[in-house]
C-alpha cells in the first residue's frame, strides 16, 4: 500500500459529512491529476472528487510552467467540485491561505498562489474552471490543483522544468521535510485536505473577504519591492478586498490582478 493510500480513508471521512458525494481517486502515475479532472468536467462528470498521484508527468502551473513532481518527494493532488459564487475573484488566494495555514507557521504566501518556505518556493496552486454546459446556471466545476515539495527538489531540475532564465543562478526551492523532519505526502494530505474543502465551501458562501485578514498575516511580499513582468517596478502593499496585488509604482498605486502579470520580489 503506498503511503498515500494509507491516509485515504482517514481524508474521506473528514470530508464527506459536509460533502456528500466526495470520492478520492489514487493513481500511480498520471500526466495531471488537473489535466484529468478537467477532462472528466468537460465530459459532464461533476461529482466532487480529490484526486491524488505519486508521481505526475506532465504537472502544469499558472502561465504554462511544468511542476517538479517525484513518487515520495512530493505531494500532487487537484480537487474538483461543483461552485456557484457570487465572485470568483480571490479563490486562488483564500486555496493559498487554507493550506499555508494547514502546512506549518512558517509558511507564507507569494501571491498570488505560491507556497513559500524561508523565501524559496515549498508549492504552487492552479484553479481552473469548467462550465456546466447549462446556459442559465451560474455553477461551474472548479478543479484547484496543488503541488507540495516534502523533500527539496534539486534547483537545477526545476528551473528546467520552470523555465528560469538560465543566466540567473538556480535557485533551490524549499521542502516541507526541513520544518516537519520525516513527514510524508500522504501525512500532508491529510493536513491540508479537510480544511481545503471547507474553506473553498466557504469562498462559496462568503467571497474573499473572509480570508483577507487571514492572507494579510501570511503576506510575503507585504512592503517589499517588486518588479511586475511588463517591466514595472513598485512596493506591494497587500492585496484589495477582491484578492488583487496593490503595487505602489511611481506612477501611483496599482491594482494588478494575476491574469496581467507575474510577480517577482526585488
Amino acid at each position: 500500500m503506498s503511503d498515500l493510500l494509507a491516509h485515504v480513508e482517514s481524508v474521506w471521512q473528514s470530508v464527506v459529512t459536509d460533502l456528500p458525494g466526495f470520492t478520492i481517486e489514487v493513481l500511480p502515475s498520471i500526466d495531471s491529476t488537473s489535466s484529468e479532472l478537467m477532462r472528466r468536467a468537460r465530459a459532464g462528470l461533476l461529482e466532487p472528487v480529490l484526486l491524488a498521484a505519486d508521481e505526475q508527468t506532465a504537472g502544469r502551473g499558472r502561465l504554462g510552467k511544468g511542476w517538479h513532481s517525484k513518487a515520495s518527494q512530493s505531494l500532487t493532488f487537484s480537487l474538483a467540485l461543483p461552485l456557484a459564487p457570487a465572485d470568483w475573484s480571490g479563490l486562488s488566494l483564500a486555496v493559498g491561505v487554507s493550506l499555508a495555514e494547514s502546512l506549518h507557521p512558517e509558511v507564507r504566501l507569494k501571491w498570488p498562489n505560491d507556497l513559500w518556505l524561508h523565501e524559496r518556493k515549498l508549492g504552487g496552486i492552479l484553479v481552473e474552471t469548467a462550465g456546466t454546459g447549462d446556459s442559465s446556471s451560474a455553477q461551474r466545476t472548479v478543479v484547484v490543483g496543488v503541488g507540495i515539495n516534502i523533500a527539496r527538489p534539486e534547483a537545477a531540475a526545476v528551473n528546467a522544468l520552470t523555465g528560469a532564465q538560465p543566466a540567473l543562478p538556480p535557485v533551490a526551492p524549499a521542502g516541507l521535510a526541513e520544518v516537519l523532519v520525516g513527514i510524508t505526502a500522504g501525512e500532508v494530505l491529510a493536513r491540508v485536505a479537510p480544511a481545503l474543502v471547507r474553506d473553498v465551501q466557504r469562498f462559496e458562501r462568503e467571497g474573499f473577504a473572509p480570508f483577507a485578514e487571514r492572507f494579510a498575516a501570511r503576506d510575503a511580499l507585504q512592503g517589499r519591492s517588486v518588479r511586475l513582468s511588463d517591466g514595472v517596478e513598485g512596493t506591494a502593499h497587500g492585496v484589495t478586498p477582491q484578492g488583487a496585488l496593490r503595487v505602489m509604482t511611481p506612477q501611483g498605486l496599482r491594482e494588478v490582478t494575476s491574469a496581467e502579470v507575474s510577480v517577482r520580489p526585488c
